[in-house]
């Protein structure tokens, strides 16, 4: 029982994210779609912008949100690859490579994947951001883990 547990508690979070990334790579979420979203509240609350301006900005917030599921995967396989403990692990270069090699691969593997969606189109560009927004993810823990030591090592 205490596998399951461990299961449930750290692995399956990183394995529903991944999945939620992976039905993100789908017809359903292409920017075509996201544009019948995005571009008509832009024009809304900017109602004089130009049209390439609202095009841009809803490029720029497709790859922050590249940036951002990629930083929780991140995140949440750092957290999977610690299972014996129940508190922030300690930090470790060989872990952070670890965790970033498994970013990287999920990020090629999902636009491998893409691919093979007509209404996607598959960019070693967008592997790249994914894997910047893993460093970005385990840069803000690394930052997190420095501010809750300084306190500690202040005191006598």
């Amino acid at each position: 029982m205490p596998k399951l547990r461990g299961f449930l508690k750290f692995q399956l979070p990183a394995l529903l994210w991944m999945a939620l990334i992976f039905t993100a790579s789908s017809d359903t979420h292409s920017y075509e779609h996201s544009s019948r979203f995005i571009e008509p509240l832009l024009h809304w609350l900017f109602p004089g912008m130009r049209q390439p301006d609202i095009e841009r900005i809803h490029h720029v917030f497709r790859k922050g949100a590249h940036l951002t599921e990629y930083a929780i995967l991140a995140l949440l396989l750092w957290r999977a690859l610690q299972v014996s403990k129940n508190e922030l692990p300690a930090w470790s270069w060989p872990k952070v490579g670890g965790t970033m090699l498994l970013v990287l691969l999920y990020a090629a593997a999902d636009e491998f994947h893409q691919s093979f969606v007509p209404t996607r189109t598959p960019l070693v560009a967008d592997v790249f951001i994914d894997t910047a927004g893993g460093a970005i993810g385990l840069l803000g823990l690394w930052f997190k883990q420095q501010l809750r030591k300084q306190p500690q090592e202040k005191e006598p």
